[in-house]
């Protein structure tokens, strides 16, 4: 039996690849989690070979029970990767015809009477756990900073610059980082949630926001509180279509910030780059995706699109 607990005979590769993983700054638990239900299922089914029958055979099994979710693939795939390129030229890379057609979920446009009323119903939130004195300051990074939930939910209070004014988001979606400057406002807002779970937690806890026990919060606990806060405010929920969730507050600080400069005729050309850094995206075109909902940046989508983008941000870091 390998440290983490795989049995099977691909135990200690197992082992290696996420050392090399961790060595990357990948830490993700998803990735570990699947990886442990292939190690199981090639330990149940006699699996000493990582061909492609024991590869596509645990896809095929994974998808009785997950249904149309595939992300998890992406796990699998890149752990044959990781074989060959180690040594293990014959080893089974799972073919691309298992991917499943993208379909991104169409973002919930926020109004700002949902979004006052959401943060007052924050504010005095009807929680026993640290939510009480989190939830502002928590969805306070999503909405005013554009912050992704798992960004969230990793900082570490020494990422949290009070002083200075700024976080430090680092090693996030594809191992970048990068520093996000705060306004007063929301200096404020966090400082009001550090002293309160200094208080009830000490100085050395792991990260910023945590739950009663102390440790990270979940992404699901992240939504729970989040529908939790949108009912206690009393706002409805549409009767189909698109669910309100925390990822619309990142949604709209993209559209909300490209309709500002629409307003006070700021070159949206000039802007799209510092927008896209300051949002973490590899690519411009990652950030039209966030933006394209703003009913008045269609009417210029395609102008924008159609020039050259010469301004490159200087904010943050790599």
């Amino acid at each position: 039996m390998s440290g983490r607990g795989f049995t099977s005979a691909f135990a200690a590769e197992l082992d290696a690849y996420r050392a090399f993983k961790q060595n990357m700054g990948h830490h993700g638990a998803s990735r570990i989690w699947y990886l442990t239900r292939f190690d199981a299922w090639c330990a149940e089914h006699d699996r000493t070979v990582f061909d492609k029958g024991t590869v596509e055979g645990w896809v095929s099994a994974q998808l009785e029970s997950s249904g149309r979710y595939r992300s998890w693939m992406s796990y699998i795939r890149d752990f044959g990767r990781w074989l060959q390129a180690t040594g293990a030229s014959d080893a089974c890379v799972l073919s691309d015809r298992w991917k499943a057609p993208v379909l991104r979920a169409r973002p919930y446009l926020l109004s700002a009477q949902e979004i006052d009323r959401f943060f007052s119903a924050a504010a005095q939130l009807h929680a026993q756990s640290p939510w009480r004195w989190q939830a502002v300051a928590f969805f306070t990074l999503m909405h005013s900073c554009g912050m992704r939930t798992g960004e969230v939910r990793l900082l570490s209070p020494e990422a949290v610059d009070l002083r200075e004014g700024h976080i430090d988001v680092l090693w996030s979606k594809g191992n970048r980082s990068r520093r996000l400057p705060l306004s007063g406002d929301v200096i404020g807002v966090l400082a009001a949630c550090e002293q309160a779970s200094a208080r009830q937690f000490g100085m050395s806890r792991q990260r910023f926001f945590v739950s009663a026990a102390g440790n990270q919060v979940t992404t699901a606990t992240v939504g729970k509180v989040f529908n939790g806060i949108w009912d206690q405010a009393g706002l409805p929920r549409p009767t189909g279509g698109q669910q309100p969730r925390p990822y619309d507050f990142r949604h709209h600080f993209a559209y909300a910030n490209v309709e500002r400069w629409m307003a006070q005729g700021t070159d949206v050309t000039a802007m799209l780059p510092y927008l896209a850094r300051y949002m973490g995206h590899a690519t411009i075109e990652s950030t039209y995706y966030y933006i394209h909902t703003s009913p008045d940046f269609m009417d210029s989508y395609a102008d924008i699109t159609s020039q050259t983008q010469s301004v490159l941000p200087e904010v943050g870091f790599e």
